[in-house]
C-alpha cells in the first residue's frame, strides 16, 4: 500500500473546517455588513427589555456626560440617550425594511407588466417618469401637511419615489430575458403569458431585486431621518435618530453626546446595509462570482 504522509491529508482533513474562514474571507463585506446590521436589529427588538428609558423626562439630570448609569449621557430634557438610541432603531429599521418590501413588491409587479406586455409599457414607463420627478422630502411634506406626522406617512412618501427604480430595473430584465432562446421556444410551444412571466422571467428578476432592495432599505433610513430631522417625520414622541440630533443641534458645543450616538448609530446602519448589499451583488452576480 501507498504511505500517505501527513502533509497530504492535512487538507483533506482541515478542508471542512476552513470553509467558513474560506467564505468570510471571500465575502467580507457581506459578512461585515450582516453581522452589524443583525446585531443593531437584535439591541432594537431586545431595546423595551434593555435597562433605561427613553421617554422619562429629569430636569435634574439634563446634559450629563457618559458614565455610571448613563453609558452615552443624557440629553437636555434629562432622557436616557442610550435608551432613546436603541428605541430610534427600531423606528429606522422598520421604515427600512417596510419601504423596501413595498417598493419591491409593487415595482416588480408593473415591471412585469410593464416588461412582457408591449402595449402596456409607454404608459406604465411615462407614469413612472411622472414619480420620479417628485422628490421623497417633498412629497412626505405634503402628506404630513395634509394628515399628520406618523410612521404611516413617512412609509408611503418613500415608497412612492422608490417604485419607479424598481420598475425600470425589473422591466430591463424582463426586455432582456424575454428575447432569449427558452423564452421563444415556450412562446411558440402556446405556453399562455402568466405561465411565461412565472416560470421563465419572474426567477431572473430575483437576484437583482434583492440587491436594489438593500440600497432602498439604506436610502429610505437616511430620507426618514431627514425628515425626522425637519420635523416632517416621526413625532416627537417617538424616538427616532432624526428626531434626536434635530432636538440637540443647539447643544453641540456643550454637550456633543447628545448627538455623537444617533449619528454614530445612523452612520453604522446605513454603512451595513450598503455592504451587505455589495457582498450580495457580488454572490448573485454570475460574472462577479465567477471571478472570485
Amino acid at each position: 500500500m501507498p504511505a500517505f504522509t501527513v502533509r497530504e491529508l492535512a487538507p483533506a482533513q482541515l478542508r471542512p473546517k476552513a470553509r467558513p474562514w474560506r467564505f468570510v474571507k471571500r465575502n467580507p463585506s457581506l459578512v461585515g455588513g450582516a453581522i452589524i446590521l443583525s446585531a443593531f436589529a437584535a439591541l432594537a427588538l431586545a431595546a423595551p427589555w434593555l435597562p433605561g428609558d427613553p421617554t422619562t423626562m429629569a430636569p435634574d439630570r439634563r446634559l450629563l456626560p457618559p458614565g455610571g448609569a448613563f453609558p452615552f449621557g443624557t440629553d437636555a430634557l434629562g432622557r436616557d440617550v442610550l435608551a432613546r438610541t436603541l428605541h430610534g432603531a427600531r423606528v429606522s429599521l422598520l421604515v427600512g425594511f417596510l419601504v423596501a418590501t413595498g417598493s419591491v413588491a409593487i415595482g416588480l409587479a408593473i415591471g412585469l407588466i410593464a416588461g412582457a406586455i408591449r402595449k402596456a409599457d409607454a404608459p406604465l414607463m411615462r407614469l413612472m417618469d411622472a414619480l420620479m420627478a417628485i422628490p421623497a422630502i417633498l412629497l412626505a411634506i405634503a402628506l404630513v401637511s395634509l394628515t399628520r406626522a406618523s410612521v404611516t406617512t413617512v412609509v408611503i412618501a418613500i415608497t412612492v419615489p422608490e417604485i419607479p427604480r424598481v420598475v425600470r430595473l425589473v422591466r430591463s430584465v424582463v426586455l432582456s430575458v424575454r428575447e432569449l432562446p427558452y423564452v421563444e421556444a415556450a412562446i411558440a410551444g402556446g405556453a399562455r403569458l402568466p405561465k411565461i412571466i412565472l416560470r421563465h422571467i419572474l426567477p431572473s428578476t430575483v437576484p437583482p431585486l434583492i440587491v436594489q432592495a438593500t440600497y432602498v432599505c439604506a436610502s429610505a433610513i437616511l430620507v426618514e431621518a431627514t425628515l425626522s430631522f425637519l420635523g416632517a417625520g416621526s413625532p416627537p414622541d417617538i424616538p427616532s435618530w432624526g428626531n434626536m440630533i434635530a432636538s440637540s443641534r443647539l447643544y453641540l458645543a456643550r454637550a456633543p453626546w447628545t448627538i455623537f450616538c444617533p449619528g454614530l448609530a445612523l452612520a453604522l446602519v446605513v454603512l451595513a446595509v450598503n455592504l451587505l448589499g455589495d457582498g450580495l451583488r457580488d454572490r448573485l452576480d454570475p460574472r462577479l462570482a465567477r471571478r472570485m
